[in-house]
């Protein structure tokens, strides 16, 4: 064999050969040892790549180089993570992969404190945050970037174009990220990258990084207009549209106007009742994945957000934001017309409607109007009979989560963890523990805007104003011709004329036509219990109604006026 020259492939001796793919042998000592020659084979004439793969046709100028991208088709991945197993058939990723451990960060700019990992965060970073300019655009709808990938990411939403396919069903995605997504949701179920606070796991080491904020409080995005911050740059995004004003999208169905496309897109849903995420364990479908994914988790029980200061799980971050609330006291929502604040923004929009009186959502078969789209949705069920929330122990099945949390903690666990403090009444649900404590306080919030009456309840203030001001009284019975303000009066009503008793006792054979009635029967009869106590003289009572009644005779009050005399 002739030797080894500069204008061909040099043989590389196995039994030195040290995994590094940069060290080739070609001197052999007498003593048995051998003389590890570090020379990197080179071109004859720049630019010349001599060195060409026989499986693709990749050509290079560097043997070392040659041999990395040989292992692209054989799997071969030496270089091997000693912290978390990690591998790959390329030194310089083995180098920049151990800086997710060592939290090192070379590249440094020289403009502000940020500091990257890699060279081409580094390259972004300024590119996006201090260069103005972005040469970029789209020919569809004027989007622009500095980067070219991001400008082709972007062009697949107009192209439809999913060019990552996967290759055990007939998936395809957009974006890599998503595909990865899919592989580790529907078919491995990997997900290497892990929490080291609370133990959440996923399968996109970028969303490791946004979780990690929820423990660190970080938040890198900054509004350069005032001083909010996020620790998503798409909330930013959003966030930045409050200073512009600006909605350009919008409906043509109903004149809804949005400043994303995408929040565009999902509206749309809610006139054509497409639900294209599926549930691949029952028959769930939603409008949005972010509904499917809250769902899948009720199969899972998956519950990775814990709060630190009382152990509440939760299976979404924005549920154990909310949460954390409870704790600071924090109502970040600002009402600019009058001085209520709200832990939540739903909150504040629904108050927000009682300054403008804007009830856009309507609904098509009875002409009932509200300010919040889940209302009317909830509402339909009405007309539908649709119960999409299922016990999982039995054959209830409800049409509001409320009433299937309530027959749960009723009928199988028997969990109330609301506790008043005053009477030892006790509630599966926080704001049904809200209410009774009014009936301590005497406070009564929902007020009249028309006379000086006031509520405890806005389910009471409501049949107030359609009873005392608006006179209406759209349902009607067709055997008798009674009337009344509420669709559930009317039910209650019919069954006088059918006789029908709904709600039936498990330990004898009473049955009932209302609720309450039962719940008093059971009382009563059964257990015996009498949850009502009056904190002056220790009266108690079964029913919610004897207590209030009762505790007239200490305060002394007289609502039922004579409207023709004192």
């Amino acid at each position: 064999m002739a030797a080894p020259g500069y204008g061909s492939p040099t043989e590389v001796d196995k039994q030195c050969y040290d995994g590094s793919p940069s060290v080739v042998c070609n001197n052999k000592r007498t003593d048995g040892g051998h003389q590890m020659a570090a020379q990197k084979v080179k071109a004859s004439t720049a630019g010349e790549k001599p060195y060409r793969c026989d499986q693709c046709g990749y050509s290079a100028a560097d043997l070392t180089i040659l041999v990395t991208h040989i292992r692209t088709h054989t799997g071969e991945k030496p270089y091997v993570c000693g912290e978390c197993g990690y591998s790959t058939g390329d030194r310089s990723n083995l180098s920049k992969h151990m800086r997710t451990h060592t939290g090192e960060k070379p590249y440094k700019c020289d403009l502000c404190d940020y500091s990257a990992a890699l060279k081409v965060r580094m390259d972004r970073h300024i590119a996006a945050k201090h260069n103005d300019e972005k040469p970029y655009i789209c020919g569809e709808c004027g989007y622009r970037t500095p980067f070219t990938d991001a400008l082709s990411r972007h062009m697949r939403i107009h192209t439809k174009e999913k060019p990552y396919k996967c290759d055990q069903c007939d998936y395809s995605a957009a974006q890599k990220s998503t595909l990865d997504e899919h592989m580790a949701a529907k078919h491995t179920g990997e997900k290497p990258f892990m929490c080291g606070e609370c133990g959440y796991r996923t399968c996109l080491k970028s969303k490791l990084s946004r979780h990690m904020r929820t423990h660190t409080g970080k938040k890198p995005y900054k509004c350069d207009q005032c001083d909010y911050s996020a620790a998503r740059k798409f909330s930013l995004d959003q966030h930045r549209i409050k200073h512009t004003g600006e909605k350009p999208f919008m409906c043509g169905e109903c004149g809804f106007k949005t400043t994303l496309k995408s929040n565009l897109s999902r509206h749309m849903r809610a006139h054509t009742g497409e639900k294209p995420y599926k549930c691949d364990q029952c028959d769930y479908s939603a409008a949005r994945k972010l509904y499917l994914d809250q769902h899948i988790k009720k199969h899972t029980g998956e519950k990775p957000y814990m709060c630190g200061e009382c152990g509440y799980r939760a299976a979404q971050r924005s549920t154990l934001s909310h949460h954390m609330r409870t704790h600071t006291g924090e109502k970040p929502y600002k009402c600019d017309q009058c001085d209520y604040s709200a832990a939540r923004k739903s909150h504040l929009d629904e108050h927000r409607t009682k300054h403008t009186g804007e009830k856009p959502y309507m609904c098509g078969d009875c002409g009932y109007r509200t300010a919040r789209h889940s209302y009317l949705s909830k509402h339909m069920r009405a007309h539908t009979g649709e119960k999409p929330y299922k016990c999982d122990q039995c054959e209830y099945s409800a049409a509001l989560k409320a009433n299937l949390d309530n027959h749960i903690a009723a009928k199988h666990t028997g969990e109330k963890p609301y506790m008043c403090d005053e009477c030892g009444y006790r509630s599966v649900q926080k704001s049904k523990l809200s209410r009774h404590m009014r009936t301590h306080t005497g406070e009564k919030p929902y007020k009249c805007d028309q006379c000086d009456y006031s509520a405890a309840q806005k389910g009471t203030l409501d049949i107030h104003m359609a009873a005392k001001h608006a006179g209406e009284k759209p349902y009607m019975s067709g055997e008798c011709g009674f009337r009344t303000t509420q669709r559930p009066n009317l039910s209650r009503h019919m069954r006088t004329h059918t006789g029908e008793r709904p709600y039936k006792c498990d330990q004898c054979d009473y049955s009932a036509t209302q609720k309450p009635y039962l719940k008093r029967h059971m009382a009563a009869k059964h257990n015996g219990k009498k949850p009502y106590m009056c904190g002056e003289c220790g009266f108690k009572t079964a029913r919610k109604s004897n207590l209030s009644r009762h505790m007239r005779t200490r305060s002394g009050e007289k609502p039922y006026k004579c409207d023709q005399c004192d």
